[in-house]
């Protein structure tokens, strides 16, 4: 778990408390020059950040004149670890060695005796104390920096996975546009040949009208698989809807295409969201779709209307008249119809009727847009 660091103000105010502290214990309250000097140090560490070598430089006389070396040492640290200039770092170190192992007095200040043991003990002390501040800044920066490239790697490579999964479903997407195009389409084509032979070669008015809408219908599907197939094939272009997207004005063109008797019942204004509109159309094509399949020869009634600001839709079908033909599907109609409906704010219902037959009913507010 990553320490959390203390804010940049609140570690300034520490540093220059430190510091004064440090004046306090190190410099005597009735040499007035010594004191500036100092207080002048530990104030200028509040624009340490902004003017990193101007603080420096404003620290050293503090070192010269006295022992309050805190505030000359968290500015050379700050320039440290703020600089990469690494000359500029070894001219500071020595400046502040030399100002350390330096006992000013005043007129005249007295270098140390280099000869003496004890002399030459304090000026490798200074310089360690010295080299110690630039390691440590250097060190944070060298780190600071790393954190930064680690982010720019774990953000490459982020890119690169998005890339990755990209082209994963372009390839997905062509190979399905493909089957699409190679085997539904052909199969629907097929479909639609033989609605056309059997209209054309039937004397039976009721099979030659079931094969014109069979040939109808088939020629929708293909021009829907055809568009389908071109948005599958531009992966990686902007988002598009797979086919144009129906409204109520379709409603009735929907119910004259289905090759069932059907009524339809509507007074719905056409001012209504296109979400609204379309929910209702794709719950009256499936319930119509359902009918074909699981009730042959049943009639459906169609009653859309407005009533308290909310959207009744009911699809009812009689009982069927013939039996049903087992055809393949995924019973996924009413779970998308109920989802699309939940996403709006509605209900879709079903369910048998007195009768035996089934009804299917949707409520959504008229005003309803995408949750």
């Amino acid at each position: 778990m990553r320490a959390r660091r203390l804010p940049a103000p609140l570690l300034d105010a520490v540093l220059i408390a430190v510091s004064l502290l440090d004046v306090w214990i190190h410099v005597p309250t009735d040499e007035r020059g010594r004191m500036a000097c100092a207080l002048l140090a530990a104030c200028a560490l509040a624009l340490r950040r902004r003017l990193p070598l101007p603080v420096l430089l404003l620290t050293l006389p503090a070192t010269l004149v006295s022992d309050a070396v805190f505030a000359t040492l968290a500015a050379l640290y700050t320039l440290a670890s703020l600089t990469r200039y690494r000359a500029l770092l070894a001219v500071c170190a020595l400046a502040f060695a030399a100002c350390d192992i330096t006992e000013w007095s005043w007129p005249s200040p007295e270098l140390a005796d280099l000869s003496d043991n004890s002399d030459l003990v304090t000026v490798t002390y200074s310089l360690a104390t010295a080299v110690a501040p630039v390691f440590l800044g250097q060190l944070v920066q060298a780190g600071r920096e790393l954190s930064l490239r680690l982010a720019e790697i774990t953000e490459a490579r982020e890119h690169e996975r998005h890339l990755l999964a990209q082209s994963v479903l372009a390839k997905e997407r062509a190979q399905l546009a493909r089957e699409m195009h190679d085997v539904v389409s052909h199969q629907v084509s097929l479909i639609a040949v033989r609605a056309g032979a059997l209209q054309v070669g039937s004397s039976d008015p009721q099979a030659q009208e079931a094969a014109a809408t069979i040939r109808r219908l088939s020629a929708q599907t293909l021009d829907e698989l055809r568009y389908m197939v071109g948005v599958l094939r531009a992966s990686g272009s902007r988002p598009t809807e797979l086919t144009p997207q129906p409204s109520l004005a379709d409603l009735q063109r929907l119910v004259d295409n289905s090759g069932i008797e059907a009524e339809l019942r509507t007074d719905l204004p056409a001012d209504l969201p296109p979400a609204v509109q379309r929910a209702v159309y794709r719950t009256v094509q499936e319930a119509l779709t359902n009918v074909r399949k699981h009730a042959p020869g049943a009639t459906s009634t169609i009653r859309v209307h407005l009533e308290d600001g909310t959207v009744h839709a009911t699809v009812t079908n009689t009982v069927p008249t013939r039996p049903a033909l087992p055809l393949p599907g995924a019973h996924h109609g009413l779970v998308g119809l109920r989802q699309r409906a939940e996403l709006l704010g509605g209900t879709v219902t079903s369910g048998r009727t007195a009768d035996g037959g089934y009804e299917l009913r949707l409520r959504l507010p008229a005003g309803g847009t995408m949750a």
